[in-house]
């Protein structure tokens, strides 16, 4: 059964949008909330589970990108999330003491 063409975006440009705010967006917010973890669980831990969890966090965030009605705030969310989540990284913060 074909989409109704009333919900389909009529822009391309819109369209590209959502593609690289699901890919490169999604991608973003999975690598600074793995980092984020790395601030507070030792690193193999982290690295270990993140090729599980990584995948299926990355696919839910791509497909929130093309379920949203407004893409300029999926972007405005993963850009967001992306700086929270990589404060502690950059800010060189580590609560595991063990490495």
């Amino acid at each position: 059964m074909p989409a109704n063409k009333k919900y389909l975006t009529k822009s391309p440009w819109l369209r590209l949008s959502k593609i690289l705010a699901g890919s490169v967006g999604g991608y973003a917010v999975m690598m600074s909330l793995h980092l984020f973890f790395t601030a507070f669980l030792p690193k193999e831990e982290v690295i270990i589970t993140s090729y599980f969890t990584g995948y299926i966090l990355w696919a839910f965030l791509l497909l929130y990108a093309f379920v949203a009605q407004n893409v300029w705030r999926v972007w405005t969310i993963y850009i967001v999330l992306t700086l929270v989540f990589s404060l502690p990284y950059l800010l060189n913060f580590n609560l595991n003491h063990g490495s």
